[in-house]
């Protein structure tokens, strides 16, 4: 009997993405909701299993809940101001014994080794310290923030050393100033700091949504900065959705390569968004992690990878290694973080001032979106360049997509003569033409 474990197959496939994350720095920001709702055990487990697979971390952690709830304890109702609370002494009384208390908590699990525990055998040195710099918000719109604050710096190469000597670094939201004073801070704000300061490779904040979303409701998987930042003015000043994207585009623009909105409600969120090409987020990067671009010699195997499954049914000519390393600046790709995930091909007649639209393809984990049209539109703008002024298909199973999108039926006396004469008559492919002026 043949036993399948689907473990098994998950574990080859996340093999890539642990071989690339190790030795990268990752800052992650838990905030405080998650501790307060009981997902601080999980999330420490799922560090530990990062720092074993040879990850350098950085852990922010926020405090609000906590602080709210000793600040409703005690009496005191704080002055709040475009979402910072005012910190006066009474209120940074509570502050600095919620940050001391969640700070011991956190280095006494991320302790944890005993024998049937998830910890056991990971021995992990947790050090916190005074690693951000911070001065005082001021007055502002005639309001005195007090000892509320921001940061100033992070002390780059303190926290490099202990990075290099196995350390995790665990920063509280809180800052000291060179006058010997404590400040309140956004904990979004530090692990922004601290990831642009390290230029980690990674920012990830942990949250009370999944990700972002578009009007219509759908996750937005991917985002650049300026697709992201237009969201700041749908949320309220000072609310985790303003700081989390404030962070993620500020964070983007200054040398992260990639950031991370997960929720903390997702058990399986940081590892999911970690270990797997298509993540469980949104992902805020500069570049594009999924790209259209010309293809280049360096894509040939997948290339063949993408079209053989295609060829072996039919669909597609095959095609050679040898023909495509002829053929590749006739190219374009999709590339999704690192694979060849769609491709297309214009082979170009100048004598008939046509083009052959050809090799159409998208991997089968991605059918369903606008992958097809991206690639289309792609070879439109291609051709128009080079100065066709019609494209032309020779299709068997697809004529019906070519036909939405804006082709006609042709016949062979309308293909270029050199077309017209290798054209396999035992294929039967169905001829579609469409104008490009």
């Amino acid at each position: 009997m043949d036993t399948r474990f689907p473990f098994v197959d998950w574990f080859r496939n996340s093999s890539p993405y642990i071989n690339a994350h190790r030795g990268r720095t990752f800052v992650i920001l838990i905030e405080g909701e998650a501790m307060a709702r009981g997902r601080g055990e999980q999330l420490i487990q799922d560090l530990a299993l990062l720092h074993t697979l040879g990850v350098r971390l950085v852990v922010v952690f926020g405090i609000r809940p906590q602080v709210e709830q000793a600040l409703s304890e005690a009496g005191i109702v704080p002055q709040r101001h475009n979402g910072r609370w005012v910190a006066d002494e009474a209120i940074m009384t509570c502050v600095e014994r919620v940050a001391a208390e969640q700070r011991l908590w956190l280095e006494a699990r991320l302790s944890l080794g005993l024998p049937n525990t998830p910890l056991h055998g990971v021995e992990l040195t947790v050090v916190s310290g005074n690693l951000v710099m911070a001065k005082p918000l001021g007055v502002r719109d005639g309001i005195d923030y007090d000892h509320s604050g921001e940061v100033r710096r992070v002390r780059v190469s303190a926290v490099q050393g202990l990075l290099d000597r196995g350390s995790l670094v665990l920063l509280p939201p809180l800052g000291f100033s060179s006058t010997g004073e404590v400040f309140d801070l956004d904990a979004a704000e530090v692990a922004q700091h601290a990831a642009m300061a390290l230029a980690a490779d990674k920012l990830i904040l942990l949250g009370e949504a999944a990700g972002l979303y578009d009007e219509n409701g759908a996750m937005q998987r991917q985002l650049t900065p300026d697709e992201a930042e237009p969201l700041l003015s749908h949320a309220a000043p000072g609310s985790e959705p303003a700081r989390h994207i404030a962070a993620a585009c500020a964070a983007a623009r200054n040398g992260v390569a990639r950031t991370h909105l997960l929720s903390w409600h997702d058990h399986d969120a940081l590892l999911g968004e970690l270990f797997t090409r298509d993540g469980v987020g949104t992902m805020i990067t500069r570049h594009r992690y999924e790209q259209l671009r010309p293809a280049q010699l360096n894509d040939i195997g997948g290339l063949l990878e993408l079209l053989e499954p295609l060829e072996r049914r039919g669909m597609l000519v095959p095609r050679s290694r040898e023909r495509l390393e002829h053929e590749i600046d006739d190219y374009l790709v999709i590339e999704r973080d690192g694979m060849v995930i769609g491709c297309a091909a214009l082979h170009r007649f100048d004598e008939a001032a046509m083009g052959e639209l050809a090799c159409v393809a998208i991997h089968v984990d991605y059918r369903g979106g606008a992958r097809g049209t991206l690639l289309l539109s792609g070879i439109e703008r291609r051709a128009r360049r080079l100065g066709l002024e019609a494209l032309f298909v020779l299709t068997t199973h697809t004529a019906h997509w070519f036909v939405e999108h804006g082709f006609r039926s042709g016949g062979i006396e309308e293909l270029p003569p050199l077309r017209r004469d290798t054209y396999n008559h035992a294929r039967k492919s169905k001829i579609l033409i469409k104008p490009l002026v």
